[in-house]
């Protein structure tokens, strides 16, 4: 699952392939774009906001994408065979002398102004993983609104960037706190803090090719995808539900043991 450690691994691989290099092929497999054509175009530099990730072309353009729950790009030496899915899974394929980055279930792709990045991330709060990241103003804006649920505040790319399902169930379980404990009845030391535990978090996790978040590889996650299973700590059995607006799965594991505040509304299990 992309969360801000695998998009920041993502744009270092692209960075690495096709950063200095000239585009030999530039095929946008969406309607919008299918007829933009950048081959003969130097890449700059590829770029991950929280996230998103930005390609950033000669003649002042960024292909802005998201990968969102299943999106990825792969990176293949030119002659190998393409792995990452069907052919009509392939949404951008950028080529160059010696190789091809294939995008794959892309949901968002879009070509835009480098000087019109703000339109694409703009909205984005301070970066875990990036130059931008301010923990003061990260945790500002979390406690914004006291009565917003743990778990819900942390997901908000607004407040922070970088944080999925997974680094929300684990950060809660750190914290003692049930993602749908109000932020403002957690106690003031760990709201304190959270800011530098989600970003020792990932940036211990943004060179491993497994997430781990417990420092035991024989069990990576505290609660994460550890349902029924007993809790590391308490060995009461991990609970799951959803959380959020119904919209999308929000997968929420937890302990409710080691985790004081609300469970989740009837229903939701």
């Amino acid at each position: 699952m992309p969360e801000g450690d695998t998009v920041w691994q993502a744009a270092r691989r692209l960075h690495n392939a096709l950063a200095g290099k000239v585009l030999t092929r530039f095929d946008l497999r969406v309607p919008r774009y299918a007829t933009a054509d950048l081959t003969g175009r130097t890449v700059l530099d590829v770029t991950p906001r929280g996230k998103h990730l930005l390609t950033r072309i000669e003649g002042g353009l960024t292909l802005h994408s998201h990968l969102r729950m299943d999106g990825s790009w792969k990176v293949y030496a030119n002659g190998r065979r393409w792995t990452g899915g069907p052919t009509h899974q392939i949404r951008a394929v950028l080529g160059t002398a010696d190789r091809a980055a294939v995008g794959y279930r892309l949901p968002v792709l879009e070509l835009l102004r480098t000087s019109e990045e703000h339109r694409a991330v703009g909205h984005l709060g301070p970066d875990l993983l990036g130059p931008d990241w301010d923990p003061g103003r990260a945790l500002a804006n979390l406690l914004g609104d006291p009565a917003r649920p743990l778990g819900e505040a942390l997901l908000d790319q607004r407040n922070l960037a970088g944080i999925g399902n997974v680094y929300k169930s684990e950060l809660c379980f750190l914290l003692g706190a049930t993602p749908w404990l109000p932020l403002g009845e957690l106690p003031e030391d760990r709201a304190a803090q959270l800011p530098a535990l989600a970003k020792r978090l990932l940036e211990v996790n943004r060179d491993r090719p497994v997430r781990i978040t417990t420092g035991r590889r024989d069990q990576s996650h505290f609660v994460y995808g550890r349902a029924p299973r007993p809790c590391l700590r308490c060995r009461t059995p991990i609970r799951s539900a959803n959380q959020g607006d119904g919209s999308r799965e929000r997968p929420t594991y937890w302990c409710p043991t080691c985790q004081s505040g609300p469970a989740p509304p009837p229903g939701t299990r």
